[in-house]
């Protein structure tokens, strides 16, 4: 059951702060907006108030661009190493809060905190992008007559960024990093579901002394705030993570502005292909987690499975097993809880319209497709079977632990199944032929492949991006520095 909206837990007071910042953060300082308007933040596991946060305006997006642009030449010509050595610094002072952090995910987004996944790899992810800073290089040539000629690769200058609710910390740092770490200035936007976290990354970087412009941070809306950002004139790149809708838009603001370049992370409807000779053991509670992690409030997760006819009795039925083993809900605060609600009454009414949409047709729900507890935004674990390949869940992405099982007899049939969606992040398969395994891992249309695993698994040094209408370009590994760099070719005449 949910819990009740007067729950505490002791274990939550150590990390509750004395003072939630509600400020932007320009220029190296905390400043209200310049409109002072302000957009309240609800705690979805209770529907309380967690706090009010001044919202930005395009006039404090101007504010913040300014600041990054009067600290993008010094930034830029620290050395590698110097840049580095702020990122890790800053990676150290947020594992001391991590905690802090935690809580205030919980409260703003409802995100349990205690032993956060996401929380723990954002840390190891920012001090990879600190060491990567030595690895911004170019190439060189030798193949003219009479010619030595080489390639740079150096920072665009002013940036954005615009990052989602649903994993905050995370999201920010896969932004920040190699931003940073490649001589760029930043303006970030979080989101106004869960603004309260990256706000505690302002406050740290003034601990540590980065230099004054160099990361800006605002709370607020789409518009005027995203939109501010993605039209600015004097922003060379902007980094957007989010749904496909608002990536679109962002993509045409840049367009119909100075032609920013534009890199994307959207969304997801990611495909779990289970062969008859797979090991349940393994294949059931991953693809259980993959659905469950985060309350299903994740772009990777794993929300069409198709399981071979032969095990697919036995599959669902464990299936229904580890989603309600896995699927206990509980107060984000507590220690020991799996799984939040959803993030906020958008997020849980938009949940909710699809398992009504479920209902009204008549598809066969084994487990779950009701709202959990009458306090929270918590929507109890759904598989909906065989479900046709046409109708709006297997088509769109549903954001809540609601997972599509369908049955397949034929290898070919179900790629074709698999593909027949214009998402391409994640795709996983479970089986014990490797000729298989590698066959099909190079047919899915993704831009990653889990082979005897889903998501969320990944590696800090493989790209992680999407194909299709889930992406344009990548984040994580060697590869994310160069989507934040521009290349320039230098010919030398000898």
């Amino acid at each position: 059951m949910a819990p009740s909206a007067t729950a505490e837990n002791a274990s939550s007071e150590g990390c509750k702060p004395k003072h939630i910042e509600d400020r932007l953060f320009i220029n190296g300082e905390f400043a209200p907006s310049i409109s002072g308007k302000k957009f309240d933040v609800f705690n979805p596991a209770t529907e309380k108030l967690a706090a009010s946060v001044y919202e930005a305006g395009a006039e404090d997006v101007d504010a913040a661009v300014k600041a990054a642009k009067e600290a993008f030449p010094a930034w830029s010509a620290l050395s590698a190493a110097e840049r580095g050595g702020y990122l890790n610094k800053l990676a150290d002072a947020i594992e001391k809060h991590i905690d802090e952090i935690g809580y205030l995910e919980a409260i703003s987004m409802g995100k349990p905190y205690v032993g956060d996944f996401f929380s723990l790899i954002s840390v190891q992810i920012l001090r990879y992008f600190a060491s990567k800073a030595l690895d911004v290089s170019g190439d060189s040539s030798l193949n003219s007559t009479n010619m030595v000629n080489m390639t740079f690769r150096q920072p665009f200058g002013v940036c954005g960024a615009i990052i989602p609710w649903n994993g905050p910390l995370l999201m920010l740092i896969n932004k920040v990093g190699p931003a940073l770490a490649t001589g760029n200035t930043l303006v970030l936007k979080s989101s106004e579901k869960s603004p309260l976290s990256a706000l505690v990354v302002g406050r740290l970087a003034q601990e540590i002394d980065l230099p004054k412009g160099v990361l800006n941070i605002l709370s607020g809306y789409g518009r005027p705030c995203g939109e501010a950002i993605a039209k600015h004139m004097e922003i060379r790149k902007v980094s957007f993570t989010g749904s496909v809708t608002a990536g679109r838009a962002v993509k045409k603001a840049a367009a119909e502005s100075n032609l920013k370049n534009v890199t994307l992370e959207l969304g997801g409807k990611s495909p779990l292909i289970v062969f008859d000779d797979a090991d349940l053991a393994k294949a059931v509670p991953a693809a259980a987690f993959s659905i469950l992690a985060n309350s299903g409030q994740a772009c990777i997760a794993s929300s069409r499975v198709y399981v071979h006819n032969d095990i697919a009795d036995r599959f669902l039925e464990a299936m229904k097993s580890a989603m309600l083993q896995m699927g206990v809900s509980g107060d984000p605060l507590v220690a020991g809880t799996r799984r939040g609600p959803q993030a906020d009454k958008i997020q849980f009414d938009r949940v909710m319209s699809y398992l009504n949409y479920a209902r009204e047709n008549g598809l066969d729900i084994p487990i779950g497709g009701s709202r959990e507890g009458e306090t929270g935004y918590y929507v109890q674990p759904t598989i909906i079977a065989n479900a046709p390949e046409d109708s709006n869940v297997m088509r769109e992405e549903i954001f809540g632990p609601v997972v599509c099982v369908n049955t397949f007899t034929d290898e070919h049939e179900v790629l074709n199944r698999a593909n027949d969606t214009e998402y391409g992040l994640y795709a996983s398969l479970f089986t014990k032929d490797i000729s298989r395994a590698l066959r099909v891992a190079k047919a899915l249309e993704a831009g990653a492949v889990g082979v005897n695993c889903t998501s969320p698994t990944m590696a800090i040094d493989l790209p992680f991006g999407g194909w299709k209408q889930s992406g344009d370009g990548r984040e994580l590994s060697k590869y994310a520095t160069d989507y934040w760099t521009e290349l320039k070719s230098v010919l030398i005449s000898l």
